[in-house]
């Protein structure tokens, strides 16, 4: 029962919106996975365009099931992963054309430093690399994580962690 359009998938071409009032870090990414393109199914890969305003940021985040290898179309972004015990920051500056790979499982960002707007494509070693983004899943879990919980790891204030909360949590 498969077909060609099966193996298909067209959009990749036309630029995400990342200037909607909703849309508060001013990028958007379009996502090609088993989801979307189910000949995908058992191949182990996947792609992505992220689309970047002037200034805008692909918050960090992980995927717990692919390394991302990200090629730089158009503009200029500052990327990075952490790593940790012992934790060090792994930064670049990139320029179209250029290349940085993102182990699988840590924690990594893309901010476009640049005046313009800035394309990226990145391929991921998984139909479906899955998607945790840290400030969402930390401050707007439902139900709530205790807020001592987080008064405590992050230490900071309680009117911070209630700001945080009800800024992620209404996201």
């Amino acid at each position: 029962m498969v077909i060609a359009n099966d193996f298909f998938f067209s959009g990749l071409s036309k630029p995400a919106d990342t200037a909607n009032k909703a849309n508060k870090v001013g990028s958007n990414v379009t996502l090609v996975n088993v989801d979307i393109l189910a000949g995908l199914n058992t191949l182990g890969i996947s792609l992505v365009r992220l689309d970047f305003e002037a200034y805008g940021l692909n918050p960090p985040h992980i995927h717990p099931r692919g390394t991302e290898l990200l090629v730089v179309m158009e503009g200029t972004l500052l990327v990075g992963f952490v790593t940790s015990n012992p934790s060090k920051l792994f930064t670049k500056v990139l320029d179209k054309g250029d290349v940085f790979v993102f182990p699988i499982g840590l924690i990594h960002f893309q901010f476009n430093i640049g005046k313009t707007n800035a394309v990226a494509f990145a391929g991921l070693n998984s139909q479906n690399p899955r998607l945790i983004t840290i400030a969402n899943a930390v401050f707007g879990s439902k139900p709530p994580i205790n807020p001592d919980v987080l008064i405590k790891a992050f230490q900071l204030d309680k009117g911070v962690v209630e700001y945080l909360e009800k800024e992620f949590m209404s996201n």
